[in-house]
């Protein structure tokens, strides 16, 4: 009779692990502060808060490169948080692609609104 010490550890997944969970977290706080920023600025402006006070609070440059980092950082957030729930719930592997490329090209079309947007300002 054969005596197993110990058992061979079956790993499942794509091994992302601790780099997502990171990059979430990066990520979340990147957008609370960028939150902060804007806020900050709403309220030490003066007069009412209407178009030309948001076309002014991102009409300088740096505001639409920070902008921009921020789309980026979101982007990347929900990518994993969506990447995982098809990995975690969607077994079948031909939806789950699908379900996948569907999210990546809707980001990508959300990112290229948003670019759109910013620099029209």
């Amino acid at each position: 009779m054969a005596v197993n010490f110990g058992s061979k550890r079956i790993v499942v997944g794509a091994h992302y692990g601790l780099r997502d969970w990171l990059a979430q977290r990066v990520t979340a706080v990147l957008m609370a502060l960028f939150t902060l920023v804007v806020v900050a600025q709403l309220i030490f402006s003066k007069g009412p808060i209407g178009y030309d006070l948001w076309a002014g609070v991102f009409s300088s440059q740096w505001m639409k490169a920070l902008t921009f980092v921020i789309i980026v950082a979101l982007l990347y957030h929900v990518w994993i948080g969506m990447r995982d729930i098809w990995m975690d719930y969607i077994k079948p592997v031909g939806i789950r692609l699908s379900l996948q490329v569907f999210s990546i090209v809707w980001l990508v079309g959300c990112a290229g609104w948003a670019v759109q947007v910013l620099w029209r300002v």
